[in-house]
């Protein structure tokens, strides 16, 4: 839909079935406050409500962004779907009053434009059509911020527990276990206490905030519960060493048949076969997947070469990486094998991607 400050900001086909809810449950407040205006037009301006709240979603959005730039972090872009906005930041903050500044910048930010507009709202018309927008807008974005405020995971509130846990323990792991086992509580809560306060009154409850109520938990709950994974897998990261999980590596031609290059690898106990030039260069790595793919019938019929990938050189590695630093050379250039060399430039073997996935899978 547009970049501002740079970042990308795509619009979920969610957001259509959120848009028509808005306007459809927004209608009869607006007849009752607007009693002049005929029924086509009231949902004309239930309708401009939904898409003015989500520009305020997306400003909440663009304040993490700004802020995440500001410390460095790149942002892939910002996403408005069915129950608000994601801002997509590829790296965590690196310090935990940074990742309390991040995440307290979109609540600021909804809590400003929220006191902004019950400040116009004093000076405006409340019967008319502005004033009923203006009202609604500075009382959502005072929800917005206030919900967002709340201290479990994935809410803004959550992060910013999770810096406060991380600063007492030293430990981002522990931060996000405390803050997201306090989301899955707040996921509960939104569920049990419209459905008790019903129970308590003998009435049934509002059948549109239990729906909203339900989305929202399910959301947070969903939300929490990915973070934890998300912690575990980080914790696993400190293990990965590129030449611990180095498979051992064969030189061959481009022209040797398949079958002969997987009887040298047997024999010589290798897990790989790199490609190499008639001067010993490497020039390819020989994709396993297409290897398996490869019937065995056809495999003295089939090049070794044919079935490699061309060795880029962001598909040659240092042996020596390890954690963080080698997770991130592996996303900037995603494939299923990397070439792994001495800081000489002798080839120490192969990296399957694979072999990384099974240290964070557990397997």
């Amino acid at each position: 839909m547009g970049r501002p400050f740079g970042i990308p900001v795509y619009v979920s086909p969610t957001w259509f079935i959120v848009a028509a809810f808005i306007t459809f449950t927004f209608q009869g407040s607006v007849s009752t406050s607007l009693p002049d205006l005929n029924t086509p037009m009231t949902y004309v301006v239930s309708f401009v409500f939904a898409v003015l709240l989500y520009v305020s979603v997306l400003l909440h959005e663009l304040a993490h962004c700004v802020v995440a730039r500001m410390y460095g972090l790149p942002v892939r872009r910002i996403t408005l779907y069915l129950l608000g906005g994601v801002s997509e930041i590829e790296r965590e903050p690196e310090t935990p009053g940074r990742e309390f500044m991040v995440a307290f910048a979109g609540p600021l930010l909804s809590l400003g434009l929220a006191v902004i507009g019950f400040l116009a709202y004093r000076v405006i018309d409340p019967g008319t059509i502005a004033g009923v927008l203006v009202f609604q807008l500075w009382l959502a974005n005072l929800i917005v911020g206030v919900f967002n405020l709340l201290p479990g995971l994935p809410l803004d509130g959550g992060r910013m527990l999770r810096a406060g846990v991380w600063k007492l323990t030293r430990s981002a792991g522990s931060g996000t276990a405390a803050a997201a086992w306090v989301g899955r509580a707040l996921a509960v809560l939104l569920v049990a206490v419209p459905v008790g306060l019903a129970l308590v009154s003998g009435q049934a409850p509002n059948t549109s905030m239990l729906i909203w109520s339900i989305l929202l938990a399910s959301f947070i709950w969903i939300g929490a519960t990915q973070s934890l994974r998300g912690a575990r897998v980080r914790a696993r990261i400190p293990q990965v060493n590129a030449r611990a999980l180095a498979r051992r590596a064969i030189p061959v031609t481009a022209d040797v048949p398949l079958a002969e290059a997987l009887r040298r690898a047997t024999e010589a106990k290798a897990g790989a076969m790199v490609v190499v030039d008639h001067e010993g260069r490497p020039t390819g790595i020989v994709n396993e997947v297409a290897v398996e793919a490869t019937p065995e019938s056809r495999r003295p019929w089939v090049s070794a070469g044919s079935l490699a990938r061309n060795l880029e050189p962001s598909l040659v590695l240092a042996a020596d990486l390890t954690g963080e630093a080698l997770i991130d050379a592996m996303r900037e250039a995603p494939a299923g094998e990397y070439l792994l060399v001495e800081r000489g430039g002798e080839i120490f073997g192969v990296l399957a991607t694979a072999d990384v996935n099974r240290v964070f899978s557990g397997v």
